[in-house]
């Protein structure tokens, strides 16, 4: 491969160099490729002229030029200036020149260091794009060209785009980004030998509009069939995926060299295309379109190019158009007739007709008329403005309906004879927007991409392109993930957050707007897509028996985003180039033992790896290694070299111990270390380790080492291993708690825990945890590894004595962060006395046990934890206990508290695994009262149950002046005293004495009334007696009413009062007159009570 893409022999370069100073040619390149100075120009003649065709071509070494007309080459008479005639009429010519001798050009390789990325940004922003390459080698006459291309169309420099290149790097800057510029960017370096390529997205996203919620602005503004006096303006409808619908479009023209922007629609328009008519012929303008919603007007699109309003043909001339017209000499007679119409574009409204001209004998001018029939007669179209060109459009055309045309050409001597006329032309009907496109897949495409697929819709109408919205999984806010109609039914949406899960829809867009949104995809996670796995390398042998090889080799550097399954072992014989397959089925270990060889013969060996993506290349052929039979005393070599804990100055390595042990045990094993690029080993540590892991220190930071290991036995030092790959001593950028594992008891739990945070984390990642650096397996004893996210702990539930030692985390799929905590004997201990005692909790108390006395001789005892859980017990009375989580209050209520109750009350509290205990002592006398400073001893001892404690004054009737004074209450206990002073003089003596007067008085008005049901019931000749108790101080007087009358007392009614407090009303032998409304009064001097009794008396019946 390389040998085809070789540089020119420095003999070669010799013989160029020479001709460049025979030519003398001092500051021009060696070799010029040709190239047209002056080019054919386009000509119209008349018949039988003659015609010279000039062009300069220049060159070296000396070009050769052919003159080619209707594919057959034509003599051309001279070479570096050539002048051609020819007659007859000459309808085409091409020119080519051709270098002599034919030039083999050096293959020129390019690579890029700096590429660009996606790129995401918003209208009226400016955006760069850059890309650095090398170049090899480095010719400075055969540079490479830089291309640019947006969506496939070729890039040039313009007011919209400015494109640099030079000294290997090549820029793109879009000073003022509109929608119109999204897109596929691609940079194409070409060079004689090839191209290298590299692309990338742009994403422009609608600016603030003009009011809140207006759509944004539409895009790619083209003009279509402009003429002396319309032009066609067409465009695309912009993306609403959070605005209102889109009621219309405004389309405004601007005339070159003034800023005077003119409405050419009084009515917003519903169509993405109109026909803008009324221009001065020969002036050029500038056209934008502008969106409309219910919320308001968009920003203006951005403006179109230029465009003059003139005849196709006049504008075919003015740009270099060629147009050959065979024209015969005569004067004085009409045109012929015009043929081949036909409609070249069909519309709504409108059709654009084209046709060829007719052979014409005249030098007059020539116009044409254009007729047009629906089911009656023959209608002129023109009939005010001329048509020079075989183009013009029609328009006022009915939707839908069908129309025959045929064209008159004219001239000042009269007009021609009718054209045949088209067949008939329908014109489109308006169909309404694409119907919703089928179903969307998602796949994975990178770490922060997604391909989108979908069916188009099945009634495109006639589809411009569609819109992609993206979603967060769970969530409504939907958002553009492009701003310009795509064209394919495919679509990579960039700039998507690693890890997070997405959903997509679609939309169809025609010119009348946008179509329902297709269903929903699939949720996909956004990660890297599957990929075969790099090629394993570095294949060593660790035993020979003669007749069988053990084999290692290292794994693949990329794994292709999914873990290796299993690897293929391929084998031949030194010499020969057929391999042969070793093994079925494959094997899932980096350790395979080759069998079935042949004792003396060389062998190599090569080894492919595979995971669900297929089979990665194969690695590098083995070594010739020789099949005979390793008889040393001496250990084989180590393998499977390891490293963690990377830090600037220190790493651990961690290896495997040798398959082949010589002639005894291994007993230990010496590290050596070598900068990178050198052989100078350096041992690590002058006496063995016997196990296999060793912290190797003192190391210069930021260089890179080269290990191996070599293992010792009775008889020596081994092997050595294959050397490690390069290791670079530096840190892992991160913080530093990120790289350190922490070692804490849990305060709730009492677990003992160790805590590991990774600086990095990828989406295969995993904690890999270790003890004295063992993979732990073992999870029988209470040992748990909880990892979420970034975040992984090793938790001991039942940590023991022997559980000391050292263990380490590694994190895989990252730039090996790693880290390690020694847990000592002592340290060990301490934790697990302080996890016994988290365990195990004495419940901590706001207030002691305390007591308050209620009402109705009630006891209120309570205390308050800290906190307490929904599931406290506790031990104290069995009657009325209750507690309040919120406030941690446990409360217990004694009913009746007395004398006998004195003693030590004791609260025992049990919530999960803590315990609390709070006592009470309530023991002798705790009320004393004085009156001034004299102690009164109260008739009557404190009644504790009560929960209050009163000092009787003896009255004869009222208070008196001596009575006031200041009176003291003292409440003791064990531990301390209580006093509360009263002083009962003044306003307190004042309101006091009327709290007096008001008891008193209520006393004595008081009557208690009972005994009396609200009625009775008796039958005649039965003696009816009602009684009550009344009371009152003086005694009430009684006094007895009949239905509001009172009472005659006779025989038959008595009344009476006994001992003064019952009342009765008796009457004997009822009848039916006695039956109604009995009410009794009862009164003193302080007021009166009446109770009112219904009597109602049966008549007996006889039989």
């Amino acid at each position: 491969m390389e040998e085809r893409y070789e540089h020119k022999t420095q003999a070669r370069i010799q013989d160029v160099v020479r001709i460049y100073e025979l030519c003398l040619l001092t500051t021009e390149p060696m070799i010029r490729g040709p190239k047209f100075m002056v080019r054919l120009r386009s000509h119209t003649v008349f018949e039988n002229s003659s015609i010279k065709l000039f062009c300069t071509v220049e060159g070296f070494p000396m070009p050769v030029v052919k003159c080619i007309r209707l594919f057959k080459v034509v003599r051309v008479t001279a070479a570096l200036f050539p002048s051609l005639s020819h007659s007859p009429f000459l309808p085409f010519y091409n020119i080519s020149a051709a270098m002599l001798p034919q030039i083999q050009y050096t293959k020129i390789h390019i690579t890029f260091l700096d590429k660009f990325g996606p790129v995401f940004a918003t209208e009226g922003q400016s955006a760069t794009l850059t890309a650095t390459m090398t170049l090899n080698p480095n010719l400075a006459n055969l540079q490479p060209e830089a291309q640019w291309y947006r969506d496939d169309t070729r890039l040039f420099d313009s007011k919209w785009v400015k494109i640099h290149t030079g000294r290997g790097v090549t820029t793109l800057t879009i000073p003022n980004l509109f929608k119109d510029d999204e897109g596929l960017y691609k940079i194409r370096l070409v060079t004689k030998g090839g191209t290298a390529e590299h692309s990338a997205f742009v994403s422009v996203s609608d600016g603030p509009p003009p009011v809140p919620g207006a759509p944004g602005a539409p895009m790619d503004i083209k003009i279509h069939d402009a003429n002396r006096d319309y032009v066609i303006v067409s465009w695309k409808p912009p993306n609403t995926t959070t605005e209102g619908p889109i009621l219309g479009y405004f389309v405004d023209k601007c005339e070159v060299g003034t800023e005077n922007w003119t409405q050419c629609n009084d009515h917003p328009i519903k169509i993405c295309k109109y026909p803008v008519s009324g221009l001065f012929e020969g002036h050029a303008y500038y056209f934008r379109v502008r969106a409309v919603n219910s919320h308001g007007i968009s920003k203006a699109s951005r403006m179109s190019d230029p465009i003059a309003a003139l005849d196709p043909t006049e504008f075919e001339n003015l740009h270099g158009g060629f147009n050959c017209i065979c024209i015969e000499k005569s004067e004085g007679k009409p045109p012929g007739a015009a043929s081949g119409i036909h409609a070249s574009e069909i519309d709504r409204t409108y059709v654009v007709l084209s046709w060829r001209a007719p052979a014409y004998f005249s030098k007059a001018p020539m116009w044409y008329y254009i007729e047009k029939v629906t089911c009656g007669a023959w209608q002129r179209v023109n009939t005010q403005v001329p048509i020079r060109s075989p183009r013009y459009a029609v328009f006022d055309l009915s939707e839908g309906k069908q129309y025959k045309f045929r064209i008159f050409a004219a001239n000042i001597y009269g007009a021609s004879e009718p054209s045949e006329p088209t067949g008939p032309i329908e014109t489109l009907q308006l169909k309404g927007v694409p119907s919703a496109p089928g179903q969307v897949i998602s796949t994975r495409e990178t770490n922060t991409s997604v391909l989108i697929q979908w069916a188009p819709p099945k009634e495109p109408n006639q589809l411009i392109g569609y819109y992609i919205d993206q979603c967060v999984k769970g969530s409504k806010d939907w958002t553009s993930a492009n701003h310009k109609p795509h064209k394919d039914t495919k679509f990579v949406v960039s700039g998507l957050t690693t890890g997070e899960t997405y959903v997509f829809r679609v939309q169809a867009i025609n010119e009348l707007g946008l179509s329902d949104e297709s269903q929903e995809s699939a949720p996909l996670t956004v990660k890297a897509a599957l990929t075969p796995p790099s090629a394993p390398y570095d294949i060593a042998l660790l035993n020979c028996d003669g007749h069988s090889m053990v084999l290692n080799w290292k794994k693949p550097l990329h794994s292709g985003g999914a873990n290796i399954k299993e690897y293929y072992v391929d084998k031949r014989r030194s010499g020969t180039t057929m391999w042969r397959e070793v093994h079925i089925p494959p094997v899932t270990e980096r350790l395979y033992k080759v069998e079935g060889l042949t004792e003396g013969a060389v062998y190599q060996f090569q080894v492919y790896a595979a995971n669900l993506a297929g089979l990665g290349p194969a690695a590098k052929p083995s070594a010739d290694l020789s099949c005979e039979a390793w008889t040393m005393p001496e250990p084989g070599p180590a393998y499977d070299l390891t490293f963690s804990e990377v830090r600037d100055k220190s790493l651990l390595v961690e290896w495997q111990k040798p398959v082949y042990t010589g002639s005894g045990a291994v007993t230990g094993y010496h590290v050596e270390y070598a900068k990178k690029g050198t052989s100078e080993w350096t041992t690590a540590n002058e006496t063995a380790v016997s196990h296999r892991f060793l912290k190797v220190t003192s190391l210069e930071a930021g260089a890179s080492y080269t290990f191996r290991v070599r293992a010792v036995n009775a008889a020596g030092v081994g092997m050595a291993s294959m050397a490690s790959d390069p290791v670079t001593a530096k840190a892992v950028e991160g913080t530093l708690y990120s790289q350190t594992v922490s070692c804490v008891v849990d305060e709730k739990s009492g677990d003992i825990v160790l805590s590991f945070e990774s600086c990095q984390i990828t989406e295969g990642s995993q904690f890999i945890w270790k003890k004295d650096y063992k993979e732990m397996t073992d999870f029988s004893h209470g040992v748990v590894i909880k990892t979420e996210g970034s975040h992984s702990k090793l938790i001991f539930k039942n940590a023991e004595k022997e559980d000391f030692g050292t263990y380490s985390v590694s994190v895989t799929n990252t730039e090996g962060v790693s880290s390690s905590y020694t847990i000592s004997a002592e340290e060990l201990a301490k934790m697990l006395e302080l996890s016994y005692d988290i365990r195990h909790p004495i419940i901590p108390l706001k207030s002691e046990l305390a007591y308050k006395i209620l009402e109705r001789g009630r006891m209120r005892f309570w205390l308050q934890a800290e906190e307490i859980s929904s599931n406290v017990t506790y031990k104290f009375f069995p009657n009325k206990m209750s507690h309040d989580v919120s406030t941690g209050i446990i409360e217990f209520i004694m009913d009746h508290f007395t004398e006998e109750n004195e003693g030590t009350f004791t609260c025992q509290i049990t919530d999960g695994g803590g315990k609390g205990q709070s006592s009470l002592v309530l023991i002798g006398d705790v009320f004393h009262w004085y009156k001034e400073d004299t102690e009164i001893i109260p008739d009557v001892k404190p009644d504790l149950g009560s929960g209050v404690c009163k000092l009787p004054i003896k009255l004869v009737i009222e208070p008196t002046e001596k009575d006031k004074g200041k009176y003291s209450i003292v409440i003791t206990n064990s531990e301390n005293s209580h006093k509360r002073t009263l002083d009962l003089s003044g306003d307190v003596y004042e309101k006091a004495f009327a709290e007096f007067q008001k008891l008193k008085y209520e006393y004595y008005f008081k009557f208690v009334v009972g005994g009396l049901p609200d009625v009775v019931t008796i039958m005649e000749k039965k003696t009816l007696s009602l009684t009550c108790t009344v009371c009152g101080e003086p005694k009430p007087q009684v006094s007895w009413l009949k239905n509001g009358a009172d009472v005659e007392l006779d025989d038959q009614y008595v009344v009476s009062l006994d001992q003064g407090k019952f009342a009765s009303l008796t009457i004997k032998g009822v009848s039916m007159e006695n039956s109604g409304r009995y009410t009794m009064i009862v009164q003193n001097k302080y007021g009166g009570e009446s109770v009112d009794i219904v009597v109602s008396v049966t008549a007996v019946y006889h039989k």
